[in-house]
């Protein structure tokens, strides 16, 4: 019996050390896998956990830079940045919201009991905004407050509303461009922002600087080639036709045809940019640029200038126009707006505006010479303006012309352009055939007032079309068009004004064919003729039919067009002191 507890005691004691052993096992492999742990944290996560750590106990403070100024040609200010001063309180530092409240309440004039909900129903415990734009004397009087702070940032303003706002453009709560100037010059305008790095307490609040990262660099000031004036005297005439018409929209451009600098540009409806959030999203959009349309009688000189310059058409041909009814075989038929004609010359072609003789020169060029000489004035693709959200347009290739196309074309059909594609053709033969750019933009002034780019007119080295073709178009047919023909309420008597009047179906969205009593009424002019200086064009979009006041672009646009550029020349003349009508104005500095 004594062997039997002797041999069970000497199992329990074996079983006891094998516990042993493995526990020992086990704390070495533990211990390992710790040592293991630590030295790859010590040695390979070292830098991580470092930063992670240093990074716990900084805060890194953002200097907003002040985002660049945005002015007229003459220096007044479309577009600026002010400082602002918001009040905000750090609730969970706070010992008594109430009392806090009722400080505040005294200073900024804003009832204790509105100031004590805000606090108390915030959800950040570290920054709740009580009120923006305190002026100095608050500002300095609610810094002794106890858990209340101010803070500085940038708003942006336009002193001069809507009268801008498509060229302009404006910005979002973050002071990011987001239309116009500022979204196609928002790095230029934003500058870059400057950095310290602050030691910071376990409630991520400053107290000490620990180093300086970067510096903040205020955003460059861009100067338009708009000018204020000239862009009132644009709006007002255009949205006094828009308004007498019960117009769905309208757009005007004025430009210099020297060198494609833009001195107005209308697009309505137009909204306030101060308030571009509640504005209806049918004004945002600058027409003048995105909106694409059936040109109408508006083509009619580039492709007359093509057939010309090419000697498939003379100056004394007659071409026989049917006396207003052509039809053919492969392209339908073809009527006249009113009056049937029976022989013109590409002048009389012109001044009477006639569709069918366009088509017959259409015929007589075929559709490569065409296609050739509207793509010689850039239709069918952008123009490459300073400004974003420009469209190409479209003229077809050739190759998927029918028989109608090229009778159609000729006239202003089976293609589509935008204004600002119209305004640069007719700058390119006011500037005797040579090209021109378009922009909005006249230069771009560091913060020194110093000038750091400039847009210049291109070198006139190429030619659009033959010089002496432009001149006959502008010097002869298109003062025919005001003096004789279809923009006879264009006509000026100080000053002689040329031009081409278009009224354009609008299309049927979704199916073949055009809307029936939908028109799109349009006037381009120039003047004075003997030295061009200014290309106007105005364009209104389904005019109310039935109030039985006309909707050609003659009856519409044409007065306006006229209007715009005695007010401009006039204005031009007295700015200058003298009968020179140069544009182009001293860039401005900015300080």
């Amino acid at each position: 019996m004594q062997g039997f507890f002797r041999a069970m005691s000497n199992e329990h004691r074996v079983s006891s050390d094998r516990i042993t052993d493995w526990l020992f096992a086990v704390l070495i492999v533990a211990f390992a896998v710790l040592a293991t742990r630590c030295l790859y944290l010590q040695f390979f996560r070292n830098e991580y956990y470092t930063g992670l750590s240093s990074r716990q106990q900084q805060t890194v403070a953002t200097i907003s830079p002040q985002r660049g100024v945005i002015m007229d040609c003459r220096g007044r200010v479309l577009a600026a940045s002010e400082e602002i001063q918001t009040v905000f309180v750090e609730p969970r530092v706070l010992d008594d919201p109430k009392e806090t409240a009722s400080e505040l309440a005294d200073v900024l004039d804003i009832g204790a009991h509105n100031i004590c909900r805000i606090i108390t129903e915030s959800e950040n415990p570290g920054f709740t905004k009580i009120k923006v734009g305190v002026d100095t004397n608050e500002a300095i009087a609610v810094r002794r407050i106890h858990g209340v702070g101010i803070q500085s940032d940038w708003g942006r303003h336009y002193p001069m509303g809507p009268l801008a706002t498509h060229i302009v453009g404006f910005t979002s709560a973050d002071n990011r461009g987001l239309e116009g100037v500022e979204l196609a010059y928002n790095k230029d305008l934003a500058g870059s922002a400057g950095r310290n790095i602050f030691i910071s307490d376990a409630f991520r609040r400053p107290i000490r600087l620990r180093e300086h990262d970067s510096d903040v660099t205020d955003g460059v000031g861009i100067i338009l080639t708009i000018d204020a004036t000239i862009q009132q005297f644009t709006r007002e005439a255009l949205l006094e036709q828009y308004k007498s018409y019960h117009a769905e929209s309208a757009m005007a451009i004025v430009a210099e045809p020297k060198t494609g600098a833009i001195l107005a540009m209308v697009s309505l409806p137009d909204y306030d940019p101060a308030n571009f959030n509640t504005a209806d999203a049918n004004s945002l959009r600058n027409r003048t640029i995105t909106d694409q349309f059936e040109p109408g009688s508006l083509i009619k000189p580039m492709v007359m200038g093509g057939a010309v310059e090419d000697g498939i058409v003379s100056l004394k041909e007659k071409i026989f126009c049917e006396n207003g009814n052509y039809c053919g075989k492969g392209f339908g038929c073809i009527s006249e707006y009113k009056n049937g004609f029976g022989y013109l010359t590409p002048r009389e072609i012109l001044v009477n505006s006639s569709n069918i003789g366009m088509a017959k020169v259409g015929q007589k060029m075929g559709k490569d010479e065409v296609y050739k000489a509207l793509r010689n004035f850039g239709f069918g693709k952008e123009t490459g303006i300073d400004l974003p959200g420009e469209v190409s347009g479209l003229l077809w290739p050739p190759a998927k012309w029918t028989g109608y196309s090229v009778t159609r074309i000729p006239f202003g059909q089976e293609i589509t352009v935008t204004a600002i594609q119209l305004a640069r053709a007719f700058c390119i033969l006011a500037n005797g055939g040579h090209p021109v750019s378009m922009h909005v933009v006249k230069a771009v002034v560091d913060n020194e007032g110093n000038v750091v780019k400039l847009t210049q007119a291109p070198p006139p080295l190429a030619y659009c079309i033959d010089p002496d073709v432009a001149k006959w178009l502008v010097t002869d047919a298109m003062v025919g068009v005001v003096n004789e023909g279809t923009g006879k309420k264009a006509k000026l008597k100080k000053w002689q004004v040329f031009g081409k009047s278009g009224t354009a179906n609008i299309a049927k969205v979704g199916e073949r064919g055009y809307a029936e009593h939908q028109y799109i009424a349009s006037f381009i002019a120039g003047a004075p003729v003997e030295d061009p200086q200014l290309i106007v064009l105005v364009s209104v979009r389904r005019p109310d039919m039935s109030l039985g006041k006309g909707y050609t672009g003659g009856a519409i646009s044409a007065p306006v067009a006229g209007k715009i550029i005695e007010k401009t020349l006039t204005y031009l003349e007295n700015r200058q002191g003298s009968q020179k009508t140069y544009v182009a104005a001293d860039t401005p500095k900015v300080h």
